[in-house]
This record gives C-alpha cells, sequence and structure tokens, in this order.
C-alpha cells in the first residue's frame, strides 16, 4: 500500500518537480496539491493523505498555521515542512505546530523520500544543517543554564574538590588525590561552600545530591 502525500508550496514548478521525483517511487503517491495555506487545510481535510510537504511562506495562511490546523483537525496526517528558511525560530515554531519533519528546499532532493519513509513509519526527521543548527542551538542554551546554576559559580577545581568531598574523603585524602597540599584544599573547600551558601557537610552532601554529582547510594 503506497503513501499518500499532498503537496503544499507556493511555487507551481518546484511542487512538479517534486511531484516528479514522488512518482519515480512505487511506495509513495501524490494526491493532490495547493499553492496556499488555506486551501492546504481544505484539500486535506477531504483527502486525508499520510503525508503533507509543506511550505512556509504562503500567501493567505503560512505553513506553520496551516500545520497547527491540520493537525487539530486531522491528527493521523504526518507534516514535513520544505522551506527555505532554517532559522531556529522557524524550525521550532513548526515542530511545536506538529511537524514531525523539517527539511531545507536546497536540499530536498537528497532528503525528502528518506524523510516520507521514515516519519511514515513513526519517527522524525531533519536534514543534516536542520540537525546541526538544532544541535548548536541545544549547546548553546545548556551553556546558559550551566552559568545560570550554582554549579556554574564554581571552577573547575572546586567542583572536584565538593565531589571528592561529599563522596567522603577528608582533606587530606582529597590532597593526595589532586597531587594539591591540604592546606590548599581547605582553602578550596571554603571558597566553595561560601560561594554555594552552605555552611556544613551534610547539607553540602544533599546539595551534591540534588544537582546529579553523586548518588544516595
Amino acid at each position: 500500500m503506497s503513501i499518500t502525500v499532498f503537496l503544499s508550496d507556493d511555487h507551481v514548478m518546484f511542487r512538479e518537480g517534486i511531484r516528479l521525483l514522488l512518482e519515480t517511487k512505487p511506495d509513495i503517491s501524490v494526491v493532490g496539491e495547493a499553492g496556499n495555506g488555506r486551501d492546504t487545510v481544505r484539500q486535506v481535510a477531504k483527502l486525508c493523505p499520510n503525508m503533507v510537504l509543506m511550505d512556509i511562506a504562503m500567501h493567505g495562511l503560512n505553513g506553520i498555521e496551516a500545520t497547527q490546523q491540520i493537525r487539530c483537525e486531522c491528527p493521523s496526517v504526518n507534516i514535513i515542512i520544505l522551506s527555505m528558511y532554517f532559522t531556529t525560530e522557524h524550525i521550532f515554531r513548526a515542530l511545536k505546530a506538529g511537524a514531525r519533519g523539517y527539511i531545507l528546499k536546497e536540499s530536498a532532493g537528497a532528503d525528502i523520500i528518506k524523510a516520507i519513509r521514515m516519519v511514515h513509519a513513526g519517527k522524525y526527521y531533519v536534514c543534516e544543517t536542520v540537525s546541526e543548527l538544532i544541535l548548536a542551538d541545544y549547546v548553546k542554551a545548556r551553556e546558559m543554564i550551566e552559568i545560570e546554576s550554582p554549579l556554574g559559580r564554581l571552577s573547575s577545581r572546586e567542583r572536584e574538590v565538593l565531589q571528592l568531598l561529599v563522596e567522603g574523603k577528608s582533606n587530606a585524602k582529597v590532597a593526595a588525590i589532586l597531587f594539591l597540599s591540604q592546606k590548599t584544599v581547605e582553602t578550596y573547600r571554603s571558597h566553595l561552600m561560601q560561594k554555594l551558601g552552605i555552611k556544613d557537610l551534610p547539607s553540602l552532601v544533599k546539595f551534591a545530591i540534588q544537582h546529579g554529582l553523586t548518588s544516595i547510594e
């Protein structure tokens, strides 16, 4: 049984190129197409295809809003965004609206068949460029979280000392492990507790457990 696909893009030549590509595959069939978001929503509601390939920039109703409406009216229809836009805002808005794939038009030929089959199988698919952008954005967000976290106030060495202390090592033992003097370890201990606003070892252990530096075991 073939995967039924609806094409939504305001460029007729682009739709025709995608149609010709898809029609070379025996397991995929194009059942309709539209040049704007409102017509897309209306026709998809009637046809209920397995998949919609959706542009973002269309007159009347953009692809992201159309995606959201289709997902509300026809939850079984999967949507893959085909767009020239690749900012994190466009990508996350599209995914939030219910799209299960995001492909850049410049790489559509190489990715589109794989994307259709993967999304039809219940998976998400983004092209390599989009994947790299999402990963970079994730790393940046994690860096911001790290800065805002209490652990971000500590130096790398202070975090080392903290972990060893909450694991039950004495100042002397920590000094031996890190090749430091005991006086230096005591200084690190004092500084890190001051930075964290913690005054005793039990509270330090509780803090370390809460922030994943050590386990309860």
